[in-house]
């Protein structure tokens, strides 16, 4: 894909058609990752997006059970005290 460059203010810049940032899931920002020979943008996600929909569900599956003991048989807690 070629894109223009164009003027914005005293920068420049590229507009990415509506296409492309809805194909990408590029909203308000981007990462800019500079490779040698190649300047690469990466959709910014927020990290654990999505996570508190997906613990409510495994909730409500009764699928939130630990999976080990928070303390172990042989631990001894007290040296901690």
């Amino acid at each position: 894909m070629e894109l223009s460059v164009i003027h914005i203010g005293n920068s420049k810049g590229i507009r990415l058609p509506k296409a492309l940032l809805d194909k990408y899931k590029i909203a308000d920002q981007v990462e800019l990752i500079l490779e040698e020979n190649y300047i690469i943008l990466k959709p910014k996600t927020a990290p654990r997006a999505g996570w508190e929909e997906a613990f409510k569900g495994m909730n409500a599956a009764g699928d939130d059970e630990p999976l080990m003991d928070d303390v172990f048989e042989d631990e001894n807690l007290d040296e901690w005290s």
